[in-house]
């Protein structure tokens, strides 16, 4: 008979594998050279699902009558600036949660730079950061030109906030709010930029 512990350092082994690798992910040099794929976001192409959560790039719309209440939020951003979703209000708002190590995070990072600026002074783009510091999180932000904050939830208070509204599942996820501060859409895993432009236009064609 098979002893039941057999497989207990085989597994101890593949936790030791992952957590080194994931701490070596995370020291990756952040700055990107033109012509040159990032290769955190090549990882992430090849399809092998490390050092993430897996999304799909599934993507779920709320019906306004399936809608929660409008999110809250009220936290500071890494560049010292209040985000308090009060101010939210009769815009759309485009929450994305990510990490620097995050190879899913790399790929979308030039969509999501070029529909903030495509959207300015009608769609707001807030970053949430499930794990860095700062200077890991600013790095990440030069390299990939964002101009749009984000803010730091390592200890995971945004996130357990928003299993009220609609569950994450995955890193990167993207959701988008309608102009009542209410999750219309939700993306897990890459955002594609044709996806989340059409979501953000049909939030804006919204009536209140």
């Amino acid at each position: 008979m098979t002893d039941p512990t057999s497989s207990q350092p085989s597994r101890l082994g593949r936790r030791t594998f992952l957590r080194a690798a994931m701490l070596a992910a995370a020291a990756l040099p952040l700055a990107a050279c033109v012509g040159e794929e990032d290769p955190l976001a090549k990882q992430a192409r090849e399809g092998n699902n490390k050092n993430y959560i897996a999304g799909d790039g599934s993507v779920q719309e709320y019906g306004p009558k399936s809608r929660t209440e409008p999110v809250e939020i009220n936290a500071t951003a890494y560049d010292g600036s209040k985000i308090d979703s009060a101010d939210w209000a009769g815009q759309v708002t485009v929450l994305n949660f990510w990490y620097a190590a995050c190879a899913p995070c790399r790929i979308e990072a030039p969509h999501m730079v070029e529909l903030s600026d495509e959207f300015k002074g009608k769609a707001e783009f807030i970053g949430i950061n499930v794990r860095d510091e700062k200077d890991a999180a600013e790095a990440f932000e030069r390299t990939f030109g964002i101009k749009y904050p984000s803010v730091q939830d390592t200890q995971g208070a945004i996130q357990l906030a928003m299993t009220k509204y609609v569950p994450l599942q995955a890193v990167p996820t993207t959701l988008v709010l309608d102009r009542q501060g209410r999750v219309s859409a939700r993306i897990l895993g890459v955002a594609e930029k044709p996806t989340l432009k059409a979501l953000i236009n049909t939030a804006l064609t919204e009536s209140l």
